[in-house]
């Protein structure tokens, strides 16, 4: 098993918190909560997958393996990165988004034999999905991706296993996620 976490470039990240935070906060807090997803993820391997020089030395600096796939999109990268888990041996895998700061251990989530949705706060976006590598899930990540992402293992026919977790389904995109840390914090 390995968890992958896909991470957009540090400055670029998070725009949406623009009303609440400058640019360089902005950075900060999309490099801190990657470092949490992945110090969550101990002791299961971890893979980033990113298409930016600056995120790949950072993976690098915190011991995960860097799985570089530029011009991809999010949908492209997490495929190609579960591909690649897939060809190194690795049976399962956890795709978890770097920005779950109140992420607790990963690895429990693998556990499950078919696939594991995390939807966010709002069951709209999809935090974290756990399956095995070699199953021929689309990934198709954005606004209302927990649906589709539902739609996707039906479609399959895998065992499904949905967990709404406050820890795992709080992740940071608007400023009043930004409020809702501050209390479960």
């Amino acid at each position: 098993m390995a968890v992958l976490i896909p991470v957009k470039a540090f400055a670029e990240a998070k725009h949406r918190l623009a009303p609440a935070l400058g640019a360089a906060e902005r950075a900060d807090l999309a490099r801190n909560m990657a470092a949490h997803v992945v110090q969550s993820a101990a002791p299961v391997p971890v893979a980033v997958v990113c298409d930016d020089r600056g995120v790949r030395d950072w993976a690098h600096s915190v011991g995960a393996e860097v799985v570089w796939r530029p011009g991809t999109g999010l949908n492209g990268a997490v495929r190609s990165g579960v591909a690649h888990l897939r060809s190194a041996g690795y049976n399962r895998v956890i795709v978890a988004h770097g920005d779950l700061p109140l992420a607790g251990p990963l690895a429990p989530l693998g556990d499950w034999p078919g696939i594991t949705l995390v939807p966010d706060r709002r069951n709209d976006g999809t935090n974290v999905i756990a399956l095995p590598s070699d199953c021929p899930f689309e990934f198709s990540y954005g606004k209302g991706s927990f649906a589709r992402h539902l739609e996707e293992a039906q479609r399959l026919r895998c065992s499904l296993r949905v967990l709404r977790d406050p820890s795992l389904g709080l992740d940071i995109d608007l400023p009043d996620d930004l409020d809702e840390l501050a209390v479960m914090a």
